[in-house]
This record gives C-alpha cells, structure tokens and sequence, in this order.
C-alpha cells in the first residue's frame, strides 16, 4: 500500500508541476523552487502546541483546498491565484511521496496516513 501511495503522489505532483508549466506566468526556475516549499511554512503552528501545528500544517497541505484555490483562480482568471493553489497541490503530492501525511492532534508523527517513523 506504501508503494502504491508514493506512486500517487508522484503522479499528482508531476501532473501539478505540468499544469503550472502550461500557464502564462514566467519565473525563474529556482524561484519556481523556493515557492514550492513554502507550504512548509505552517509547521511553524507546532511552536505554539500540537492542536495549532495539527491545523497549520493541515491548512498549508489539503489537497482539496488546493484544488478550491486553483479552480477559484482559474475561474477568476487570475493567473497567480492558480498557480498557488497548483504549488499547494504539488506539494502535497509530493510529501506523500515521503510518507507526510495529513497531522492528527496527538503530534507531528501521527498522520491520516499512520504513525511516521
């Protein structure tokens, strides 16, 4: 199931990564690169207790709510609303390549996708 899962989510963050080369907006690589991780940026919840770290780190990496920003963009026709929300998709997709999933409130290992080693 492991594999499978990686699997996945190495196809959803290529498709992500293809869908943001198709758009009009023309960066650098590396800042392409920079702004791929900033989702990362909600495990700074976790300074203040697990329940908040559980809740920023959910925020910054649900798939549906990087799917919500990336249509609602889409639909707006802002480019850069799009975009954000493909970068969250993509980098959701790819930490469940790694095994991070979704954080339940008992602490940063313990993911809808079990407990992380």
């Amino acid at each position: 199931m492991k594999r499978i899962i990686q699997l996945e989510g190495l196809a959803m963050t290529s498709a992500g990564i293809l869908l943001i080369s198709m758009t009009d907006i023309n960066l650098d690589w590396w800042l392409y690169l920079i702004l791929f991780f900033c989702p990362d940026i909600g495990i700074l919840g976790y300074v203040v207790n697990r329940k908040v770290g559980a809740i920023t780190y959910n925020i910054f990496h649900h798939k549906g709510l990087a799917i919500t920003v990336a249509i609602a963009g889409y639909l707006l026709h802002e480019d850069y609303i799009m975009v954000s929300g493909l970068i969250l998709f993509a980098h959701a997709s790819f930490d469940r390549i790694f095994g991070f999933g979704l954080k339940h409130f008992a602490g940063f290992k313990y993911t809808h996708l079990g407990v992380m080693k």
